[in-house]
């Protein structure tokens, strides 16, 4: 088989679990905002059975089980594929690797998040795990996508263009947990308004206030850094990365409209998820637009900066 056909067959299957682990982490947000994470009150089984009475919580909880049970069997057949071919595992070994590891953490993490009685820190720790192994799964995607092309000479990409990007990738991640941790203390409604909290501007960032307003001043920061990280995209010789720059602004001022909402909203369950759903879909637009920047060739005095003494 050829090289790019093995690397093709890579893409679709890393494709098709990236995407089912989109779900699984909106589904994830369902679970919380329903109160439906000890409905299987005992863990693999629930209700010490494999397929349970579907009650509304229990199979809300059921059905995430099983799309995690999905996750893994596709995350095992893609990373077994790699493994059995020597051209994948030198190209994709390491990220397969960390993928395993993140999934087995995961999987103990689900299960701690039961026995544990929703312990928010473990909760948390939850959610950040299933970002990063995402984030790692959409790279290796990504790498066998471009594995798969043939290369062509492209010209260097904008100075500063790398490290905004990767910057603004990274204030996602941390916004989007911030966010799960405001789910998960139950802060979503400890400002009743906005833009103020109870009427002031700047309150003492204490309990679940404090949590709060951490979000919103978040919020605003990662605003302005997309701003930036637009305008220095839309410089890029790549469209991809000009049009994900755009697109992630695009999508960052949807999901303020919709935080500004569930505050109002009093955080309905379908406007938590698509929030929750918005923020992934950023972070996914972000870690691809890095990745086909850092694809590019440096620019000729980054060169020169590289190689002076």
């Amino acid at each position: 088989m050829s090289p790019s056909r093995l690397f093709r067959i890579t893409f679709r299957l890393g494709l098709v679990t990236t995407l089912v682990m989109f779900a699984l982490i909106v589904v994830g947000s369902v679970v919380r905002t329903t109160g439906s994470g000890l409905a299987c009150p005992d863990w693999p089984l629930c209700q010490g059975r494999l397929i349970p009475p579907f009650q509304f919580n229990v199979t809300i909880e059921w059905f995430h089980r099983l799309l995690a049970l999905i996750v893994s069997v596709l995350l095992a057949t893609t990373v077994g594929w790699i493994a059995a071919h020597r051209r994948l595992r030198a190209r994709l070994g390491g990220l397969a690797a960390l993928a395993v590891v993140l999934l087995a953490s995961q999987v103990l993490l689900g299960a701690l998040t039961v026995w544990k009685l929703l312990d928010p820190g473990i909760v948390s720790g939850h959610l950040a795990v299933a970002l990063l192994l995402f984030s790692t799964f959409l790279t290796l995607t990504l790498v066998s996508g471009a594995q798969a092309e043939p290369e062509s000479e492209r010209p260097p990409r904008p100075a500063g263009l790398l490290p905004t990007l990767g910057l603004a990738t990274v204030m996602t991640y941390a916004q989007a947990l911030l966010g799960g941790m405001v789910s998960t203390r139950h802060a979503g409604v400890a400002c009743p308004d906005w833009p103020t909290c109870f009427g002031a501007w700047f309150p003492p960032l204490e309990g679940a206030v404090g949590l709060q307003m951490m979000h919103r001043y978040g919020a605003y920061a990662l605003t302005a850094m997309l701003l930036v990280a637009a305008a220095r995209a839309r410089l890029a010789p790549d469209e991809g990365v000009r049009r994900a720059g755009l697109l992630a602004l695009g999508f960052t001022v949807a999901q303020v409209v919709m935080g500004v909402c569930n505050v109002f909203l009093a955080t309905p369950v379908w406007l938590s998820a698509l929030h929750l759903a918005t923020a992934v879909t950023i972070l996914a637009l972000l870690v691809t637009a890095t990745f086909r920047a850092a694809a590019l060739p440096a620019t000729a005095t980054g060169l020169v900066a590289a190689t002076a003494p």
